[in-house]
């Protein structure tokens, strides 16, 4: 079978990895298995009653190559040709695509679809966290904290990003009365890294935060690079300095090093809490969850806070309106911008800006290219209004949102940023329609039911708080003004990163 073949593989891919010659039919013989786990792998046929079936003509890549190149295209041309419902196979998984938004339900209901299966592979794959795949207790107990990314929780998390934002800004940018140049990108990496690490994880009490605070980011970004790889097939040792990387940062969050920073968030002291319930205090694996934790809180904000200065930049009615918005909001609250950073606003005067949050969430409608993921545990049929579909045990089920996203009859000009999309009459526009009906999914960057992303509102937070102390504090210019292209490597998980950087210019309002 295909499992015997690719074992056998696996076994003699580590042969190939030791440091001692090779002869021509010890390489042979890995061509050969290597070319019969493809070719198995794409024989499959389809079975009477499952959804149509795309394989392409590239063995165990399939339809990969084209899916990359051009997402949403392919998307579509495929939709047109098989309607809403079909399976494709992409880098050796067979999954099965449920574009039709009144659909979307029957993946969320079934009990035979696993989000917990898939991710668990995933954490495995990146973070090298072995024990959740066999601890449902533990996988319950940590799902449990998540209740402290909302409500007070979130208003105390909001406070203190806030002070730490400050502390950024007036420690390395107020400095900055004339225009001072940076790439747009690495500057929203540095920012989000240190704000998010220090609101969740606290200060370091080393001798030199700045160090600390820097390796930390940059040793991070390398290894965020590598993520798409990490969680492919491709054996890790196979990806460069990446897997020594992944240790380095592991063993800089366990729980001895950890003890060295101070002013834990709550749900990062429940997270260790737990995590010592199951494992040895001393256990390397607490630090690959903590990995895992600052990986989910950094890895989407900071292109989505690169996307939303890009626009902003390109846009300067779109930046007008916003300050407009934000000085009439410190106005009526009583503040006055004066040197430093004196305006205070909490999570509740930050969800009243309506254009500032439409545009966050025009960005995320425009930039998000993830699906919603489920592992199908047995074989099973969906029963939908139209057609009923067989599905297959071990194949993957998607719903892509990009296809309601770009959806003209739901969003005119859906290529256009239109920073005032989600605003109707001065309220939150939450009416969207598709042949005649109201759409409940319209907006999905974040995934919907249990596997919902339970840190959205800490990310959408800092996003609009860093976008209220740039508006507010800086005179703001694009260099570079040329049109920015999504780099698609991230096809399928998250908000897409810009295949290059941009040059932009700021400095203290007079």
């Amino acid at each position: 079978t295909a499992e015997d073949v690719s074992a056998g593989m696996a076994l003699f891919l580590q042969e190939l990895l030791l440091p001692q010659p090779l002869s021509f039919p010890g390489l042979a013989l890995a061509a050969a298995l290597l070319l019969a786990v493809l070719c198995l792998r794409s024989l499959r046929t389809r079975r009477p009653g499952e959804p149509p079936l795309i394989k392409g003509w590239l063995p165990y890549l399939g339809e990969a190559l084209k899916l990359q190149k051009d997402p949403l295209g392919f998307m579509k041309t495929l939709q047109k040709q098989h309607g809403d419902t079909f399976t494709v196979l992409l880098g050796g998984k067979y999954i099965t695509f449920i574009l039709d938004p009144f659909q979307y339900q029957l993946v969320m209901k079934s009990h035979k679809l696993s989000f917990r299966v898939f991710t668990n592979k995933l954490l495995k794959k990146a973070f090298s966290i072995e024990k959740l795949a066999t601890n449902d207790d533990m996988n319950d107990d940590l799902h449990g904290c998540y209740h402290l990314l909302r409500g007070t929780a979130l208003d105390i998390l909001t406070e203190n990003m806030m002070q730490n934002l400050k502390q950024v800004f007036e420690l390395q940018l107020l400095k900055t009365t004339t225009w001072n140049t940076a790439y747009l990108l690495t500057f929203c990496s540095s920012v989000i890294f240190e704000v998010t690490f220090t609101t969740i994880y606290g200060q370091s009490l080393a001798g030199n935060r700045r160090k600390f605070i820097t390796e930390l980011r940059d040793d991070f970004l390398k290894f965020d690079d590598k993520f798409p790889y990490l969680i492919s097939d491709i054996p890790i040792e196979l990806l460069g300095n990446v897997k020594s990387i992944r240790k380095k940062l592991i063993k800089l969050l366990t729980s001895e090093h950890l003890a060295k920073t101070q002013g834990w968030s709550e749900v990062v002291q429940m997270r260790q809490d737990i995590l010592e319930k199951y494992y040895t205090l001393e256990d390397f694996e607490i630090g690959a969850h903590h990995l895992g934790f600052l990986w989910a809180s950094v890895t989407n904000t900071i292109p989505t806070m690169f996307w939303a200065m890009y626009y902003l930049l390109q846009h300067p009615e779109a930046m007008a309106v916003l300050r407009d918005e934000i000085d009439h909001l410190l106005q009526s609250t009583g503040q006055k911008k004066g040197s430093g950073f004196p305006i205070h606003l909490t999570r509740e005067q930050l969800d009243s800006l309506v254009y500032l949050e439409s545009t966050v969430l025009e960005v995320l409608r425009l930039c998000s290219f993830s699906s919603i993921i489920r592992f199908v545990q047995e074989d099973l049929t969906l029963h939908s209004e139209t057609q009923d579909y067989c599905l297959r045990k071990g194949d993957l089920v998607a719903i892509f949102p990009p296809a309601i996203h770009y959806d003209p009859e739901v969003f005119e000009a859906p290529e256009e940023f239109r920073f005032d999309r989600f605003v109707e009459d001065g309220k939150k526009k939450t009416a969207f329609f598709k042949n005649g009906k109201k759409l409940k999914y319209y907006l999905l960057p974040f995934g919907f039911g249990a596997s919902k992303c339970p840190g959205r509102f800490l990310a959408i937070v800092e996003v609009k708080q860093l976008l209220v102390i740039l508006l507010t504090y800086f005179d703001l210019e694009i260099i570079d003004d040329k049109p920015m292209e999504a780099n698609y490597s991230r096809l399928l998980f998250g908000i897409q990163h810009p295949a290059s950087d941009v040059l932009f210019r700021y400095k203290v309002k007079s």
